[in-house]
């Protein structure tokens, strides 16, 4: 079995006999939330007993966080478990995706023997999406996937290209499903959320990534499309979701002091690595999110890395990117100099 993304903890600590530090997984350099900490200790006691299947007191915070009907809202194991699903309720004949992108899509719809369609980003636009995606947005196509901000480029969208990419899904009858897993460590006004209400959404989310949860596997779905939500419930085990992470995940979301900081944090630190990386004459995309992606001419360099103890992201198995690509997560300031200083001498 290989494995195609970061956070490969396990496999490095066998090869080299150490832990990492690790700069291939784009998790939040504060670590998970005290609160959600101690919620998700305290529900330890209640571990004998399933977990809610509809995830009640989860969906009505996450509701009246976002100002969307709870009805409207699907739990799960994190946003992978959602992608597929999606791929199982809809059933797509023919998807558009704009590459690179995270592979999960495409694996999710190809179990379901749809059709894929890329749309190949350009690189001297830093991978950013173009107008030219409305011509590929034609009748044919069924689901559309996208990423705000990209992964792994870490750029949006431009807002009123997202709402005349929107416009044509509507009028072609194209589930438009965008991916935000990423969007709160940039700017939540830049949320496709606001423009629910006339079907035809679904919004992928994840607690994965801004509040360091990984480990807990908790992610949701908002969508308006009639129906879809019901459909994606079906289409998952009933206790996708444990009490643990579904505490963990409410105590979170009433933290607001803890999403300032995560926000204060990556945004000082993205900055300082941005140019410590460029300063090494490494070619870098100016991300928004809480990860750089760079180009190096030494295209070994992650395993370059790897015998130094860290860990970075190795982008040459994305389609759309060659080798000689990497990703870099922005961690704490301290870490972040070690990566620099590292470089420097393997540089």
């Amino acid at each position: 079995m290989i494995l195609e993304h970061g956070g490969d903890r396990t496999g490095f600590m066998e090869k080299y006999g150490r832990e990492p530090l690790d700069f291939s997984v784009n998790i939040s350099p504060l670590g998970m939330p005290e609160g959600a900490f101690r919620a998700a200790s305290e529900a330890l006691l209640h571990a004998d007993r399933y977990p809610d299947p509809l995830c009640r007191k989860l969906r009505a915070a996450l509701a009246a966080h976002h100002n969307v009907p709870t009805e409207n809202i699907v739990c799960g194991a994190g946003a992978a478990d959602l992608i597929y699903r999606l791929g199982a309720a809809v059933r797509p004949k023919r998807a558009l995706i704009p590459v690179p992108a995270f592979s999960e899509y495409e694996k999710a719809l190809r179990l379901r023997r749809c059709e894929i369609r890329r749309y190949y980003l350009d690189e001297k636009r830093d991978f950013r999406l173009d107008e030219g995606v409305l011509s590929a947005l034609t009748p044919e196509i069924d689901l559309v996937f996208l990423c705000e901000p990209g992964n792994p480029a870490g750029v949006t969208t431009d807002p009123s290209l997202l709402r005349r990419i929107l416009a044509r899904c509507r009028e072609h009858k194209i589930l438009l499903a965008v991916d935000e897993c990423f969007l709160p460590f940039v700017d939540e006004e830049k949320s496709m959320i606001s423009e629910l209400g006339e079907g035809g959404v679904l919004i992928f989310r994840a607690f994965t990534k801004f509040y360091a949860m990984a480990g807990l596997r908790i992610g949701y779905c908002i969508t308006d499309e009639r129906g879809l939500a019901e459909k994606l419930f079906a289409c998952g085990q009933p206790w996708a979701v444990s009490e643990i992470a579904q505490a963990a995940g409410i105590a979170a979301l009433n933290d607001t002091a803890y999403a300032e900081a995560v926000r204060k944090t990556v945004r000082e630190n993205r900055t300082l690595l941005a140019q410590g990386l460029a300063g090494l004459g490494l070619r870098v995309v100016p991300g928004e999110a809480n990860f750089l992606l760079f180009y190096a001419e030494d295209q070994e360099l992650g395993e370059e890395l790897a015998r130094e103890g860290i860990l970075i992201r190795d982008c040459a198995n994305y389609e759309g990117l060659s080798s000689g690509w990497f990703r870099v997560s922005v961690r704490t300031a301290f870490e972040n100099e070690k990566l620099l200083k590292t470089l420097r001498s393997l540089m």
